[in-house]
């Protein structure tokens, strides 16, 4: 059949709800929550490559003081760093809820051994604040704030996520 006698089975689809329905795929981010020092936090997930249980890790001698060691994961040696001294927060042994998120790193894969792991969040673009708004001594890992679910006047704080950026975070 030639090109010019083929038609085009499929209903028509209006360029505007065509432009809403890619307008609100393109905007919406999905973050893995997770619970560190009873504060909640996030990292986009595309940079979560998998979630494991807390094993015995071997330490390293004259490293960093939030570089807990290294761990054989498949075969591979991971690095695995404790995220609350990273954020400058006490440290705490971990307990029965606490896991080791395996965070892509550019070069390597780095654990990062958090308290708790809760869920996916979908954050659509009016559900985050940039890091401009967000001080402290942590802003240089933070990429905003996250506000899941419709924001209300009384909204309670365990519903804000802070939303971290792995890439600095993860730079030795």
């Amino acid at each position: 059949m030639s090109e010019l006698t083929r038609r085009d089975s499929s209903p028509p689809v209006s360029s505007r709800t065509k432009g809403r329905s890619e307008r609100r795929r393109e905007d919406v981010r999905e973050f893995l929550a997770f619970g560190l020092n009873g504060e909640r936090f996030a990292l986009p997930l595309a940079s979560i490559r998998e979630i494991l249980k807390v094993a015995p890790v071997t330490e390293v001698p004259r490293s960093r003081p939030w570089v807990l060691g290294i761990l054989s994961v498949r075969g591979r040696i991971t690095t695995i760093i404790d995220l609350r001294l990273r954020l400058r927060m006490p440290s705490r042994d971990p307990v029965k809820q606490s896991r080791i998120l395996l965070v892509d790193g550019g070069e390597e894969i780095i654990g990062l051994l958090v308290d708790e792991v809760f869920q996916v969040y979908r954050l659509s673009a009016d559900e985050v604040e940039l890091a401009a708004v967000v001080a402290g001594d942590m802003s240089e890992y933070v990429l905003g704030i996250g506000r899941p679910g419709v924001v209300e006047e009384g909204q309670s704080p365990e519903d804000i996520l802070v939303l971290l950026d792995p890439e600095p975070l993860l730079r030795r």
